[in-house]
């Protein structure tokens, strides 16, 4: 009995769900988005990135039968996915029907916390082909680094150096809830070239979908100090690892006979202090390495490898061209993602974010 109670219970929710789902779509001629594997506490700010739909989240990662009930009245869907977060049932209902599946995830100059301390981003990445992070097939980040014409826009290029200009001086990152620290307290007296291993959280789509071979922070601390037996293996695991948040996979006491282990948290800018040389999987402190005129190799295919500024150990040949730093980074940080305050709904530029972040920092 409480078995079917329960059941009886959870249809219910579902049901008047998608009911308000269809109420509020009659209401408005907006194209009409549905949106899937979005956790509750993101759905507030995503509706104000959005603003060009009319979104609705469908509880669940699914196409339920009362759910394409409600599709199959409209002509003007499309469905939006957190990543890959979408149950098969979408894509096969997507396919069926002709309905495009956008992506969407963080950007690259997201907030003072992390995201899995439930804090809100001011950039939003809303990718119609793909998503940045995938390199098994085009994104409209890849065609934006293949196709626009940078040399024809010298402002855009100027706005780019003044940009990262900005984050490196202030020492802004992705994520920015690190005080500052002393890093030859952590790193010891600099004797010899220095070596940084960033480490990622090893089952995160960013590996899945962005490296042919599914590397571990094992694999790459060995790469590194095989390839640098005269250097100094320095390794920054990953902070959601390091708190707890996400699983680590690589065995710490392994890694500690060939790393030297930051075991405190580290701001990537911090952390790239002293460092002559930085090996990643995909992740994106890669790029915020080359941005600071490190040298960076790369073993997986972030999207800022194959375009001339890294050592790629996995090539992509959908990546054609050869770009400066600050070609990449207008591609990147402000042709592709969405800026908006969180807090206020204000669409904001790139600058206007840096600007924000700074006070947020000024006031913790």
């Amino acid at each position: 009995m409480f078995w079917n109670r329960t059941l009886k219970v959870k249809v219910k929710k579902i049901r008047d769900s998608i009911m308000q789902i269809a109420f509020v779509i009659k209401l408005n001629p907006k194209a009409n988005a549905f949106v899937f594997g979005v956790s509750t506490w993101k759905q507030n700010y995503m509706r104000m990135f959005l603003a060009d739909y009319e979104v609705c989240f469908v509880p669940g990662n699914h196409v339920s039968f009362l759910l394409a009930k409600v599709i199959s009245r409209y002509k003007d869907v499309v469905f939006i996915s957190w990543g890959f977060n979408e149950d098969e049932s979408v894509r096969m209902y997507a396919q069926k029907h002709n309905i495009p599946i956008y992506r969407i995830e963080d950007g690259f100059v997201r907030s003072i916390g992390l995201g899995a301390m439930h804090t809100p981003p001011f950039s939003l990445c809303l990718d119609k082909t793909g998503m940045y992070f995938d390199s098994t097939g085009p994104s409209d980040l890849e065609h934006i680094l293949n196709t626009y014409n940078f040399h024809g826009n010298p402002e855009l290029l100027l706005r780019a150096q003044t940009c990262m200009r900005q984050l490196t001086q202030l020492g802004l990152s992705k994520y920015n809830h690190v005080g500052k620290q002393n890093v030859e307290e952590l790193y010891g007296p600099k004797t010899k070239r220095r070596i940084l291993v960033v480490g990622q959280v090893e089952d995160d789509a960013s590996i899945r979908k962005g490296s042919a071979k599914q590397w571990t922070n094992f694999d790459l601390v060995q790469l590194a100090y095989n390839e640098n037996p005269d250097g100094e293996i320095i390794y920054k695991p990953h902070p959601d690892v390091l708190t707890g948040r996400r699983p680590g996979c690589s065995n710490i006491e392994d890694i500690r006979k060939m790393a030297k282990v930051v075991e405190a948290p580290l701001s990537l800018d911090d952390s790239f202090q002293t460092i002559d040389h930085v090996y990643t999987i995909t992740s994106l402190s890669g790029f915020e390495a080359l941005m600071r005129g490190i040298s960076v190799t790369t073993i997986g295919a972030p999207f800022y490898s194959g375009w001339g500024l890294t050592d790629d150990r996995q090539p992509v040949a959908r990546r054609k061209r050869k770009l400066a730093i600050e070609e990449l980074f207008a591609g990147a940080y402000l042709l592709y993602p969405r800026y908006a305050d969180p807090f206020t709904g204000e669409v904001l530029t790139l600058e206007d974010t840096i600007q924000k972040l700074i006070k947020q920092k000024e006031d913790m």
